[in-house]
């Protein structure tokens, strides 16, 4: 029976509730943030419901730990009420903004509360997922608390060791009532322990494909703490007469930049960097200046224009006008003829961004429209904005995680360049678009 109501799951639409497991200061958010950035991403709507947002609305000033221990009856009537009301936001999410994943962050350390979830989602026919993160490293906790929680609103003007002796007693409290998922009692529900931030998983009757892209990204990443550099080749001879695509060498101004970068990255004395290109021309030639080994991806050459390579804007307006107006009017979803979409491209990197998960200093050097889609999922950027990130030629992003997202410096090297960046059409061009469109049709 079980194996055939996995079966069946897998072939079911049911929207999926992550529950994640676990005692204060052992990742969660950094886990349940992380994790919808890479649903939304890959496209399946996805968002987060934090019951620490829910419990600061319902309870206007933090006082002390008092609040969190298991016997103060008042305190864990607001609690439940807390979670209550995000469920049933859940529920909202679900039904009338078409979301598919919602990742409930929370403790849910009592197997009662986990039960009342489970209930609660067989009633509504979602599927639901458990995420356990444990954590015994005493250097991984005091990091954590370090980095995130004494700096929460709870502790908002608030003497940092006075926060911190605070928020440990606050942890003994769950501790008291903490009931991990058990191997045995829980075998028949859907869940990943991770162990230390990833030294270990145990996983547990993983039942449709969500899960299995759930399990798969979770086991790729780490919190070591690393920088990513991104940089766009050199200006191309196909950037000097304003074409896309084709797989054209570097300009005279596209070699400066290279010997400049690798002068620039020689600066960084980044420890143990690697290198990665696309298999087109211009990107290897803006590597081997760099005089460091190289590691060649498919995956990230640029996108396929199809019937427009090697067109500039221009002609693409005078001889494919409809498709012209059609790009414009849906720039990620928008497929070249015989060629890609972002939508295409952004599935085509997946394997680049576990990779990159995996890894810890990295250089990429790529294209605009691949760099765009790197950028969109380290910088949690939307679909529609996705296509209109600002990536120049002759700059580097130095991308370092921080605790729920990225700092990102640019670093302009001083070697100019042809602008490739088109704006995002107007209101007035958007009624051209419609105008063109009906004339077509005609």
């Amino acid at each position: 029976c079980d194996w055939l109501h996995g079966i069946l799951c897998g072939f079911t639409n049911s929207p999926t509730l992550i529950v994640m497991v676990g005692l204060p200061a052992r990742g969660k958010t950094y886990i349940s943030k992380k994790l919808t950035r890479y649903l939304n991403w890959i496209g399946v709507p996805t968002k987060v419901f934090n019951l620490g947002q829910y419990r600061r609305e319902a309870v206007q000033s933090y006082k002390s730990f008092e609040f969190f221990r298991p016997d103060n009856e008042e305190a864990m009537q607001i609690r439940k009420a807390c979670a209550s009301n995000a469920l049933k936001d859940v529920v909202i999410y679900f039904s009338k903004e078409h979301g598919q994943v919602a990742v409930f962050d929370a403790t849910n350390t009592t197997r009662e509360r986990r039960v009342s979830i489970v209930s609660f989602a067989k009633e509504k026919g979602y599927k639901v997922f458990f995420v356990e993160s444990i954590c015994d490293d005493p250097d991984i906790i005091a990091q954590n608390i370090t980095d995130v929680k004494v700096s929460s609103p709870d502790y908002l003007n608030c003497d940092k060791e006075e926060a911190l002796a605070d928020f440990l007693k606050r942890i003994e409290c769950y501790k008291q009532t903490y009931v991990p998922l058990d191997d045995e009692k829980d075998r028949r529900l859907s869940y990943i322990k991770i162990f230390n931030v990833g030294s270990r998983y145990l996983v547990n009757c993983v039942r449709d494909h969500i899960q299995s892209r759930i399990v798969y990204y979770l086991m790729n990443i780490h919190v070591t703490p690393r920088s990513i550099y991104l940089s766009r080749h050199g200006e191309s001879n196909m950037n000097l007469l304003g074409c896309i695509g084709g797989d054209s060498g570097l300009s005279p101004r596209g070699h400066k930049y290279a010997t400049a970068l690798g002068t620039f990255i020689k600066s960084q004395h980044i420890k143990d960097l690697k290198v990665w290109t696309s298999h087109m021309k211009r990107t290897i030639q803006t590597a081997e200046h760099l005089g460091i080994p190289y590691e060649q991806w498919k995956a990230l050459n640029e996108i396929d224009a199809g019937v427009c390579e090697e067109l500039t804007y221009e002609e693409i307006q005078d001889n494919h006008p409809e498709e012209f107006a059609l790009r414009d009017q849906d720039k990620y979803r928008y497929r070249y003829p015989k060629g890609e979409s972002y939508e295409d491209l952004v599935h085509r990197l997946e394997p680049v961004i576990m990779e990159l998960e995996r890894q810890e200093n990295v250089l990429v050097v790529c294209h605009q429209a691949v760099m765009r889609c790197l950028l969109a999922y380290l910088l949690d950027k939307t679909a529609d904005e996705l296509p209109y990130l600002k990536c120049p030629l002759h700059t580097v992003l130095k991308l370092t995680p921080v605790a729920y997202g990225c700092k990102v410096e640019h670093v302009f090297l001083n070697v100019e360049a042809v602008n490739t960046h088109r704006e995002r059409p107007g209101v007035s061009f958007t009624k051209h678009v419609h105008l063109l469109q009906a004339q077509y049709k005609k």
